[in-house]
């Protein structure tokens, strides 16, 4: 099966882009995340490659980093989600929201993509949970190794967490943003890790 693809993009439309590669050109379909990486038409470009066989057709699936690729194996394997689906997701959510958004339970995060509806998005997050190994950043390792404990780290996260979804964040969206504050600031105390967790927050940066 092909393991990675090397040429010059020769063309970029609606969810795949054609990869020339020695004069032939593959259709290689993709997330809107990992299009957006591309230099552009004519520039070289190089992908991990997903290879699906079926009866009638062979898929190509081309993804930026082996995180994404990593993310778009573990989704498929949910019942109902598709390779289409999980490409939908993946255009939504990087691989490290992803992973966040399952950690905290937050379903409502992967709605975001197009065709995946409250009951899917909550089918993912159960049959995901405690399967997404290494999908993240520093941030959602933050959260990894302080949940589960009754220490003061532990506690000032869950509270800051909290209150940001008290306030009409996201759980996931509140998670990275605490999670980053705190993999700078370790001993920070909860009403500062509030005060500084909105500032981030509202800068969009999340």
């Amino acid at each position: 099966m092909i393991g990675s693809l090397s040429g010059l993009v020769d063309g970029i439309f609606d969810g795949y882009i054609i990869l020339d590669v020695g004069g032939v050109g593959y259709r290689v379909f993709c997330s809107s995340k990992t299009v957006a990486k591309l230099s552009g038409v004519g520039q070289a470009a190089k992908l991990l490659i997903e290879t699906q066989v079926r009866e009638d057709h062979i898929h190509l699936f081309g993804f930026a980093d082996s995180m994404e690729k990593q993310a778009f194996e573990l989704i498929t394997t949910v019942q109902g989600v598709g390779a289409k689906v999980a490409l939908a997701i993946l255009s939504a959510l990087s691989a490290s929201d992803l992973q966040m958004a399952i950690m905290t339970g937050d379903a409502k995060a992967i709605t975001r993509a197009n065709g995946v509806g409250p009951k899917l998005a909550s089918r993912i997050v159960a049959e995901l949970k405690g399967k997404t190994g290494t999908l993240g950043t520093n941030e959602t390792m933050v959260v990894l190794q302080n949940t589960g404990g009754n220490s003061a780290t532990n506690g000032a996260m869950d509270e800051a967490i909290s209150a940001l979804v008290n306030l009409g964040y996201g759980k996931s969206e509140a998670g990275m943003t605490v999670a980053s504050i705190m993999r700078q600031n370790p001993e920070i105390k909860t009403a500062e890790l509030i005060r500084l967790s909105l500032k981030e927050i509202g800068k969009g940066a999340f």
